[in-house]
C-alpha cells in the first residue's frame, strides 16, 4: 500500500482537498466551543508548549495538538463521511497532517494538500475492506483512522515507502474504538478522532527516526484483519483504482448523523409538496443500519437528538431544515417537536437495504389531516457524490458553522479565503493566521 500512496497528486485532487479543508475548519471552529472539546484541549495542554497550532488552544507539541483538534471536528456530527467505509476522514487526517506540517516546518500548501489526499486514501481503502463484522463492533473512524493519520503525516514528512509502511504497521498495532460509546451519553466517540490522529502521527514520527513497524500488519496471522475483521478482505486494501478516494467522500449539510440525512431530504420534499397543509403523521422507510443507529424516539440531549430519525424528521417538517439551532436543549424541549416526533413511524425498506452502503437512501410518506398521502424518495443523501453539494452550499455551511463558533463575518471570510487558496497563493501559515485562538468557553 505504501508504494501506491506515493503516486502523484493532481491539481484537481488538491482542489478537492481544499474543499475538505474548509469543511473540517468549519466543523472544528464550531465544535471547539462545545462541551466535549475543552476537556481534551486541557489534557493536551498538560504536555506543554510546542510548534503545533490548536483551534482555540494556542501551540502544543504534535501529538497533543492532534489529540486536541480531533474531537473539535467531530462533535457536531457535521464532518465529512465515506459512506462505503462508514467512516469520517476529516477529523482524523487533518489534525495529524497539520500537526506534522507544523512540527516539521512545512508551510507549502501543495505538500499539505498532497498529504491530505494520501491520508484519506489510506483510511478509506482500509475502512472499506474491514467488513460488516468489524463495523458492527468498532467505530471504523477510530479503528482505521490511525492508518490515515500515519499515511498523511508520512507524506508531509517525506518518508519513503519502507518508512511509510513502518508507520502504517505501528498505527495498525494501536487500532481501537469499541462501539459501546453509542449506548451511553458520553463524548468518547469524538475523543476517538483525536486518539487516532495522535497515534498515527506518532507512528509516522517514529518511522522517520528509524523505528520499524510490522510490515504484514494487514495480512499477518495476528495482524489487523485476522484479529479484528472476521469477514474482512485484506486484499481489497490494494484495490483502490486509479482515482483518489477523496473524490468519493460526502459532505454533510444537516446537523445530524449521516444515517438520518436521506430521511431529512425526503421529508423536506414532502413538506414542499404539502404546501402548508396540516400533517397527521410521517412514515420513514430506510436501511437497517439507519435504524440500528438512529431509531431513538425520545432523545433527551443534543447528542441523542442527532442520532434520532424521529427527531430529525420532525424538525425538518416543522422548520424546513435540520440545522444546528434545531439540535439544542431548548429545541429538544419544544412541545411541538415532541408531539410530532411521536407521530413518526420507522420501518426497514428492502430497496434501501439492497442499495446500502453504496447508497444511503430513504423513502418517506406524509399522511395529511385531509386524508391525502404524499410520497417522496431520496435514493441518495444531499452531499453524496451522486447528489453533490456545490461550492456555494459548502461555503454557506462554513459561514453558518463559523458564526456558531463565534467568528465575525470578516474573520469567517478571511478563513474561507485562506482555506480555498491554500497552495495557490496561501500557505499553511496564512490559514493558521486566520484561525481563532485561545478561547476556552463552551456553550
Amino acid at each position: 500500500m505504501a508504494e501506491g500512496l506515493a503516486r502523484p497528486v493532481s491539481a484537481a485532487d488538491r482542489a478537492r482537498a481544499r474543499r475538505h479543508l474548509l469543511d473540517w475548519l468549519a466543523c472544528a471552529v464550531a465544535g471547539a466551543v462545545e462541551p466535549g472539546a475543552v476537556e481534551p484541549r486541557r489534557l493536551a495542554a498538560l504536555e506543554g508548549e510546542g510548534p503545533c497550532r490548536v483551534i482555540r488552544g494556542g501551540r502544543l507539541g504534535p501529538q497533543a495538538a492532534a489529540l486536541a483538534n480531533g474531537p473539535a471536528g467531530a462533535l457536531l456530527e457535521m464532518d465529512d463521511v465515506d459512506k462505503r467505509g462508514l467512516l469520517h476522514p476529516g477529523p482524523v487526517v487533518f489534525p495529524a497532517v497539520l500537526a506534522a506540517a507544523d512540527a516539521a516546518g512545512v508551510d507549502d500548501g501543495a505538500a499539505v494538500l498532497d498529504a491530505v489526499v494520501r491520508g484519506y486514501e489510506a483510511m478509506i481503502r482500509i475502512g472499506r475492506a474491514v467488513g460488516p463484522g468489524h463495523a458492527s463492533r468498532f467505530h471504523v473512524t477510530a479503528s482505521c483512522g490511525g492508518f490515515g493519520a500515519a499515511a498523511g503525516a508520512a507524506s508531509v514528512l517525506g518518508l519513503d515507502p519502507l518508512r511509510t509502511a513502518w508507520a502504517l504497521g505501528n498505527a495498525g498495532q494501536q487500532a481501537f474504538g469499541l462501539w459501546q460509546v453509542r449506548h451511553e451519553p458520553v463524548f468518547t466517540k469524538a475523543l476517538h478522532d483525536g486518539r487516532a490522529a495522535a497515534n498515527g502521527l506518532a507512528s509516522a514520527l517514529l518511522a522517520r527516526d528509524g523505528y520499524a513497524g510490522p510490515l504484514a500488519i494487514f495480512e499477518g496471522p495476528h495482524g489487523f484483519f485476522h484479529g479484528l475483521c472476521p469477514d474482512g478482505a485484506p486484499e481489497a486494501v490494494l484495490d483502490g483504482g486509479d482515482a483518489w478516494a477523496i473524490h468519493e467522500v460526502s459532505f454533510k449539510p444537516h446537523a445530524a448523523c449521516r444515517h438520518a440525512h436521506a430521511a431529512v431530504d425526503a421529508v423536506l420534499d414532502l413538506r414542499e409538496q404539502a404546501a402548508g397543509r396540516a400533517l397527521q403523521s410521517l412514515r420513514i422507510g430506510t436501511y437497517g443500519d439507519a435504524l440500528t443507529f438512529c431509531d431513538r424516539p425520545s432523545p433527551r440531549t443534543p447528542g441523542e437528538a442527532k442520532f434520532s430519525l424521529q427527531y430529525a424528521a420532525a424538525v425538518a417538517w416543522l422548520h424546513g431544515d435540520a440545522d444546528l439551532p434545531r439540535f439544542t436543549s431548548e429545541a429538544i424541549a419544544d412541545s411541538a417537536v415532541a408531539a410530532l416526533r411521536d407521530r413518526v413511524e420507522l420501518s426497514r425498506d428492502a430497496g434501501c437495504d439492497a442499495r446500502y452502503p453504496a447508497r444511503f437512501g430513504a423513502v418517506a410518506e406524509a399522511v395529511l389531516a385531509d386524508g391525502t398521502t404524499l410520497r417522496a424518495e431520496a435514493p441518495d443523501a444531499l452531499g453524496d457524490p451522486e447528489k453533490p453539494l456545490d461550492d456555494a452550499a459548502l461555503i454557506a455551511k462554513a459561514r453558518a458553522l463559523f458564526a456558531w463558533g463565534g467568528l465575525t463575518a470578516p474573520a469567517a471570510e478571511a478563513l474561507i479565503a485562506a482555506a480555498l487558496s491554500l497552495g495557490e497563493g496561501a500557505s499553511l501559515a496564512d490559514v493558521w493566521a486566520a484561525a481563532p485562538v485561545d478561547v476556552e468557553e463552551t456553550r
